[in-house]
Parts: C-alpha cells; structure tokens; sequence
C-alpha cells in the first residue's frame, strides 16, 4: 500500500465549502480501482487546515496521478488554496487494509 497525508490551507473564502469545492475530486479518486480510502478530515486545532489520508494498492497511485480527475484538480486547487500543499508518503510493502489496535481491545 502507498499511503499519503496531505496537508491543505484553503483561502479564507474557502475554508467552509472546500470539501464541496473538492466533491469531484473525491468521488473520482474513492472510486479508482486501486483506490483503498480517501478521507478528508478537519483541523481541529487548526480549522482553516485540512488533511487528506489516502491509501492506494502498490500499483495504482501512478494511475491516481495520471489520471483525468487528478490533472484537472491541478489545475483547481492552486485557486482554492493560500500555499502549497505540503505531503508525507510511504510505501507499505504487504499492507493493503486497516489492522485492528494491538495495544489495547473494546469488548
């Protein structure tokens, strides 16, 4: 699995409607082939601060970059946000799903 944090600043304007902003992107990406989750989640210590987690199969995220949704979100999101998104990958070689805790169980 390739997994990927990405961190996003919308323009102020922005900050409330951004993952409207963003709907097709995201319908696009969750419904990839390779695709294993794409979630949005709010800041909230910094609310005007979103962060994406993303998870694809080893092969799919050069398909998720080449893809139509994805050039056309190149274009859309240098007009949504104040800066450059900043990004952490990995590799996860031999994952491709959620473990459950192994440090505590909920009965």
């Amino acid at each position: 699995m390739i997994l990927i944090n990405v961190k996003f600043r919308p323009k102020p304007e922005y900050v409330e409607n951004f993952r409207e902003k963003v709907a097709d992107f995201t319908d696009a990406s969750r419904a990839e082939e390779g695709n294993i989750f794409f979630d949005w989640f709010r800041n909230t210590d910094d609310p005007e601060e979103y962060i994406l987690v993303e998870a694809f199969h080893d092969d799919a995220a050069e398909a998720h970059v080449g893809s139509d949704h994805f050039k056309a979100a190149q274009e859309l999101f240098p007009q949504l946000l104040t800066r450059t998104p900043e990004i952490i990958n990995t590799l996860i070689e031999g994952k491709t799903e959620w473990d459950a805790m192994a440090e505590f169980k909920v009965d």
